[in-house]
């Protein structure tokens, strides 16, 4: 752990003092590693507090888009993941009753004309690994945050937990929760986001791919019943949707009855379904939808899935969680060096990054309540016909180009501020 961000003591000193820094990020994912990286090449001590000792957690989003592929090259870090293992997408294939529809990556402006699917924790070391090299950043691993600190209504910093069981404070000029829809800091100060509710949620696991199996990402809606195919090239990382709330109900029928259902929904797996080898490979997401009415107070600013969770729908969480990161880091790092935070500073990122996210959600409210929750209907052979717009979708190709530049760019895509390009 580099120390510079953190004066006068960090965590490896002998004896724990006070500590503070300018600006403490609680949570090491996607949005808390670039921020802090971007922070701190822009001149500003900050420490991003991360609860686990490593990144290695399965089943998380792995979708790296178009926008944050380019912010990457902004940032002079393209090489460096053009390196690492991850497998290209440049179409995503659909298909609901039998009818198909394709999201063409293919025609998307730029040099990215796909998305990249590559394993988060690989993701986030880059992301780490490039900003240990600023002087001003401190990555505190196995650091749990409990909670903001106040002073006279007004967030100060936090209290944390070390991975000794150390109780320990941190004071800051800016904290940013950037610690997940079940983000501490957001329960903590009593903030409670409008839920919009979701039809589903989604079992992940994996199956083993084969040579000659088909690439790329694919799907199937059909007979009550929907999978997601998603190609790692080693493996298949599969998910399975099911009804909100029925995960205990589904569980209890057993390992047998998933295994018919893929082999049913996907026949061309149904060699391989045995790879389940119990209900304890299968991990559930609770699918959620939601967002604060507002996202700062003062002292504090929340971004990504701590201020707006999005459904998987897209794949566009971890991309819309950057975005609000670079967006953060353009707008407060000049008034974090000088001293100059004030409140409508925080309310301004929220007004950029409002319309993108409620946008976004809008589009998968939609999704759900036309597509997702039809095919959680039981009596859809009953009524086999796909909906409206899956139907217009296969008649017009030119909506697939229109609705790739939604899923891999999406509105107002922030780029990397000068201070920040290498």
């Amino acid at each position: 752990m580099r120390g510079c961000g953190v004066r006068p003591t960090c965590q490896n000193d002998p004896v724990p003092g006070p500590q503070s820094t300018t600006c403490v990020i609680a949570g090491g994912g996607p949005a808390g590693m670039v921020l802090g990286l971007l922070l701190a090449r822009g001149g500003v001590p900050v420490v991003v507090m991360e609860k686990h000792a490593d990144f290695l957690r399965d089943f998380r989003g792995d979708t790296v888009h178009a926008s944050t592929l380019r912010l990457l090259d902004q940032l002079g870090l393209g090489p460096q993941f053009d390196q690492m293992p991850h497998r290209v997408i440049d179409s995503v294939t659909m298909q609901f009753q039998g009818v198909p529809f394709e999201i063409n990556l293919r025609r998307l402006p730029g040099a990215h004309k796909h998305i990249a699917l590559v394993p988060q924790w690989d993701f986030l070391e880059l992301l780490a690994t490039a900003a240990e090299a600023e002087p001003t950043f401190t990555l505190m691993r196995s650091t749990e945050v409990l909670g903001p600190l106040m002073r006279d209504r007004q967030v100060v910093g936090v209290r944390y937990r070390t991975g000794d069981g150390d109780t320990r404070e941190m004071r800051a000029a800016l904290t940013v929760a950037c610690d997940g829809r079940s983000s501490t800091l957001r329960s903590s100060m009593g903030l409670t986001p409008r839920s919009f509710g979701a039809p589903m949620d989604v079992w992940w696991f994996r199956l083993p791919r084969r040579n000659g199996d088909p690439k790329g990402l694919s799907g199937v809606f059909r007979s009550g019943h929907a999978c997601i195919v998603i190609d790692r090239g080693g493996y298949y990382q599969i998910a399975y949707v099911i009804p909100k709330g029925m995960d205990s109900a589904m569980r209890a029928e057993g390992v047998e009855a998933l295994r018919r259902q893929l082999e049913q929904l996907v026949p061309w797996l149904a060699d391989r379904v045995d790879a389940i080898s119990s209900m304890d490979d299968v991990k559930l997401l609770d699918v959620q939808l939601n967002r604060l009415r507002r996202w700062y107070t003062d002292g504090l600013l929340l971004i990504g899935d701590a201020a707006h969770a999005m459904s998987p729908v897209g794949g566009v969480g971890i991309n819309l969680a950057v975005a609000d990161a670079v967006a953060t880091a353009a707008a407060l790092a000049g008034p974090l060096r000088t001293g100059d935070l004030k409140r409508s500073r925080l309310a301004r990122v929220q007004v950029r990054r409002w319309l993108p996210a409620a946008l976004i959600q809008s589009v998968q409210r939609v999704i759900h309540a036309r597509v997702i929750a039809r095919a959680m209907h039981d009596d859809l052979d009953q009524a086999p016909k796909a909906p409206l717009a899956v139907r217009v979708l296969n008649k017009i190709p030119a909506l697939g180009v229109i609705a790739g530049y939604g899923v891999a760019i999406g509105p107002l895509p922030e780029h990397a501020p000068a201070f920040a390009r290498r």
